[in-house]
C-alpha cells in the first residue's frame, strides 16, 4: 500500500476491482471503521458474511501485511481525521449540526489526501505541457462533465484554447484532430470508462500529451496516460453504493488553474478582460 494513501482511501480506489466477497468486507470497513478497530478477524468475517481466509486475502490485496496492520492503519486515520471529537461518517436529519461537521471533516480529508498524492515533478511537467499546448481538450462522461466544462472555462480565461462538451460524438470527433502539440485531460472516477479510454487511446496514437485525473492510477486510463493525478474520494463513507465525488477532481482543476495564473505573465489582465465582458450582463 502506498504510504500516501490511507487504508480507507486505498479501499475506495480499489473498490470497483474487488471480487464480491472483497466488496462485502470493503463495504463493512468503510461504513463501520470505528468498530473494526476493536474487532477480531473472525468477528469481521462474520459481520461481512465471508470466511476468515477471505479477510486475510483482503488485507494482502490492499497491501497491508495482515489484519493487525489494517486495524493500526484505521486507528491512525481516525485520529488524524476525527481527532478526539465525535466526528463520524453518520448523516442524520435528526442532528443536522453534527452531520454537517461529519461531512466537513471527511471532505477536508478527501482534499488533503488528493493534494498529498500529487507528485511535484510530474505535476510541473504536466503544467508546462498545458501552458505550451496549441489546444487542450478535457473529456469526461456522466457526472464529471461539469468538472470538464468548468476546467475549460478557466483555461480559456487564461488564454489557453480549451474545449469540453456534453455530446460524446462531438468530443470524440475533436479528439481525432489532436496532434503532438496538443493536450488531452481525461477525467474519470474509476479510470475504466470505455468512452474516455477510447479518447485517450486516440490522443496517444496522434502523439498528444495525455493527462488522467482518476481515483485509480492503475486503471485503464492511469496505465495509458502520460501523466496521472490520483483523486481521493470519501463518498463511500456516506453512501451504500460507491458514488464519485466531484470535489477532488474539481479541486485538481482549480490547482492547475492557480499554478497557471502564476506561470502566465499577463494572466490577470486576461481574466480581467473576460470579467469585464461578463459584467455587461450583471445588474
Amino acid at each position: 500500500m502506498s504510504d500516501q494513501l490511507t487504508v480507507m482511501d486505498h479501499i475506495s480506489v480499489m473498490y470497483d476491482q474487488f471480487f464480491d466477497s472483497e466488496k462485502k468486507i470493503a463495504k463493512y470497513i468503510l461504513n463501520n471503521h470505528k468498530k473494526v478497530v476493536d474487532m477480531t478477524v473472525s468477528e469481521l468475517a462474520k459481520e461481512s458474511d465471508v470466511s476468515e481466509a477471505s479477510v486475510s486475502r483482503f488485507c494482502k490485496r490492499i497491501g497491508v501485511k495482515g489484519f493487525h496492520q489494517l486495524k493500526i492503519g484505521l486507528a491512525k486515520e481516525m485520529v488524524e481525521t476525527y481527532g478526539e471529537g465525535n466526528i463520524s461518517n453518520d448523516i442524520s436529519c435528526d442532528n443536522i449540526g453534527q452531520s454537517l461537521q461529519n461531512i466537513l471533516a471527511n471532505k477536508i480529508e478527501e482534499l488533503k489526501q488528493t493534494v498529498n498524492m500529487i507528485d511535484p515533478k510530474e505535476f510541473e511537467s504536466l503544467l508546462k505541457a498545458i501552458l505550451h499546448a496549441r489546444a487542450v481538450q478535457i473529456v469526461a462522461v456522466g457526472n464529471t462533465i461539469p468538472v470538464a466544462i468548468d476546467g475549460a472555462f478557466k483555461l480559456n480565461e487564461l488564454g489557453i484554447p480549451t474545449t469540453a462538451g456534453t455530446i460524446w460524438e462531438t468530443q470524440l470527433s475533436y479528439t481525432h484532430t489532436l496532434g503532438q502539440k496538443d493536450v488531452l485531460i481525461a477525467i474519470s472516477n474509476s479510470g475504466e470508462s470505455n468512452k474516455v479510454v477510447e479518447a485517450v487511446e486516440i490522443a496517444n496514437k496522434n502523439g498528444a500529451t495525455t493527462i488522467g485525473i482518476t481515483n485509480n492510477p492503475h486503471s485503464a486510463i492511469g496505465d495509458q496516460v502520460t501523466y496521472h493525478i490520483t483523486t481521493a474520494s470519501r463518498e463511500k463513507l456516506f453512501l451504500d453504493e460507491f458514488c464519485f465525488s466531484r470535489v477532488s477532481a474539481t479541486t485538481v482543476m482549480e490547482i492547475i488553474f492557480l499554478f497557471l495564473t502564476v506561470m502566465i505573465p499577463d494572466s490577470h489582465k486576461r481574466m480581467a478582460t473576460c470579467e469585464e465582458m461578463f459584467a455587461v450582463d450583471k445588474r
